[in-house]
């Protein structure tokens, strides 16, 4: 029987750690799925979907035997629903707001609560720290509309100093 896993990785960047990866789990075998990559910086990030037909224990030792010389952390969950789906998201909110403590929960708190479900969010300090703007990229589902949406971006700024910029990509939402 086939199952899907969820495996996460994290270690220091180097060059060819996709490539390593893909590699060794393909030639063992396992069916590659939706992933997440990403640079934070100085180590690279990994989640994947692996199909694997063999337990959580077979598929542990193969991620030990291609991981432990990239030096890579790795985690790994059994997916119980046995599968992967894909959502795409209704929109797109691009948020900017002087860096400080809190600024990641004072903006995805409300924006949760008026109906929006994060499917992917990036976030970055900009380049002067001193007086660094934090960016904070998210794309999402609607639950509730996207009026709930405009009115939480418009508080946020007038209360909380956080700018915004959204992107409607899904032409069925109102």
């Amino acid at each position: 029987m086939k199952n899907w896993f969820m495996l996460s990785l994290v270690g220091r960047d180097q060059p060819s750690i996709v490539a390593k990866l893909s590699a060794g789990l393909c030639k063992n075998g396992c069916n590659l799925g939706e992933s997440s990559m990403s640079r934070l910086g100085n180590y690279f990030t990994i989640m994947l979907m692996v199909e694997h037909e063999g337990d959580k224990s077979s598929l542990q030792t193969i991620t030990s035997s291609v991981c432990n010389p990239l030096k890579l952390d790795s985690h790994l969950v059994l997916l119980e629903d046995g599968s992967q789906q894909h959502f795409e998201p209704d929109v797109r909110i691009s948020l900017f707001a002087e860096d400080r403590m809190g600024v990641v929960e004072d903006a995805t708190v409300p924006l949760a609560n008026a109906g929006l479900n994060i499917l992917h969010l990036e976030s970055d300090l900009g380049e002067n720290t001193e007086a660094g703007t934090y960016y904070i990229h998210l794309e999402g589902t609607l639950a509730q509309g996207i009026t709930p949406i405009y009115n939480v971006l418009e508080k946020l700024e007038k209360e909380k100093g956080i700018k915004s910029h959204l992107i409607p990509i899904n032409a069925q939402i109102s």
